[in-house]
């Protein structure tokens, strides 16, 4: 029997999406060029040969590699990120870097620990929820598994100062969950476990309640905590409809913070303008669309999950950097996936629309 072929529109959004964040990326890394503490060559040289080159691999591979088998080897995948994500705390292991651990050291190169765990909690998540089908609405089969995965994963992340990556996550989870058959007031009580549990972080972690009065009131602090969302308003507006042109920004040299990292849809949006913008987030919706379809008419509930799972996570991250960016939401240090700069990152990305090909390939029926 002939093997059915990857749906072909999820491709090519795929690849304009890694071509577009490719070109923005080397245009943003000029900036670095005016910078002491990092080198363009090396960054490119990153991001290519540890990111955009092994990830398009993996994207290939994992198109190919039968998902179901995923089901078997979930929990395994889950315990080794949980195990990746505690020994970075063990001294000459772990990578700390602006106050976080977040980085495993291998020789000369680090891993994100981070990244394993978001996928490896959606994958485990995804085989849970495939397993108990319909006791889902359940208390015991449904609410309390989500509660525990929920509570290891925000333990690990607050350990890392990383409460961006648990909110990624979490969104994932309870996406996939509701998916799954889950009750509306079992998703609501989450929404207010999440509630107190950033009230409490509020009240715990002084660079949130920095980000917060940053939010409300860019002005109070414009040479301090405001200077980042300011510099990426000036360069926003700069872009006018049409840009200033590839290769063109002025801001990402030595005044936004982060050119080739959070920032990086700034400096987008001031060489391509209104229009460049619109289209590079249209990239996203049409990704996300396509993606969200094949999920749906995946051969198997873990690939239905998965996918929502993946997708999930690619989207509130993609739409929480650029509503970071445009001041609608507090800045968060979330990367935009496909773009920013961070070779793991990368890599996993790619690994994970290369699963959601696979998926696309055994679908009932994709039009």
């Amino acid at each position: 029997m002939k093997k059915k072929p990857v749906d072909k529109k999820l491709l090519i959004s795929i690849l304009l999406l890694v071509l577009a964040g490719f070109l923005i990326f080397l245009s943003a890394s000029l900036g670095l060029l005016t910078r002491d503490s990092v080198h363009f060559g090396s960054a490119a040289w990153k991001q290519i040969f540890l990111g955009l080159l092994p990830g398009l691999l993996a994207l290939y591979i994992f198109s190919r590699f039968d998902y179901i088998k995923w089901r078997k080897l979930s929990f395994w995948f889950f315990l080794l990120s949980i195990v990746l994500n505690v020994i970075i705390f063990i001294p000459g292991v772990g990578l700390t870097h602006g106050g976080a651990t977040r980085w495993l050291l291998i020789g000369s190169f680090s891993l994100q620990v981070s990244e394993v765990l978001k996928i490896a909690t959606i994958m485990y998540f995804a085989a849970w929820l495939s397993f108990v089908r319909e006791k889902v609405t359940t208390w015991k089969r449904g609410f309390l598994p989500l509660v525990i995965i929920l509570a290891i994963t925000g333990v690990l992340c607050r350990a890392q100062s990383d409460t961006d990556t648990f909110v990624v996550i979490s969104m994932s989870l309870v996406a996939m969950f509701m998916v799954a058959g889950g009750k509306w007031k079992h998703a609501t009580m989450i929404a207010l476990i999440g509630i107190l549990a950033f009230a409490f972080l509020v009240y715990e972690k002084p660079y949130i309640r920095a980000r917060i009065s940053t939010f409300l009131d860019p002005s109070l602090k414009s040479l301090t905590t405001g200077w980042q969302i300011q510099q990426s308003l000036i360069a926003i507006g700069s872009g006018a409809v049409t840009g200033r042109g590839f290769g063109q920004s002025i801001q990402k040299f030595n005044y936004l913070p982060e050119p080739v990292g959070d920032s990086i849809f700034a400096v987008a949006a001031e060489e391509f303008g209104f229009v460049g913008s619109l289209g590079l987030i249209f990239l996203f919706v049409f990704f996300t669309l396509r993606a969200l379809k094949v999920a749906s008419v995946a051969n198997h509930p873990f690939g239905t999950f998965v996918g929502v799972g993946i997708v999930t996570y690619i989207i509130v991250q993609s739409f929480v950097n650029i509503a970071a960016m445009v001041g609608v939401l507090p800045l968060s240090g979330i990367p935009l996936p496909f773009v920013s700069q961070g070779g793991t990152a990368l890599f996993f990305v790619l690994a994970e629309v290369g699963i959601l090909l696979n998926i696309s390939k055994s679908a009932k029926m994709v039009k």
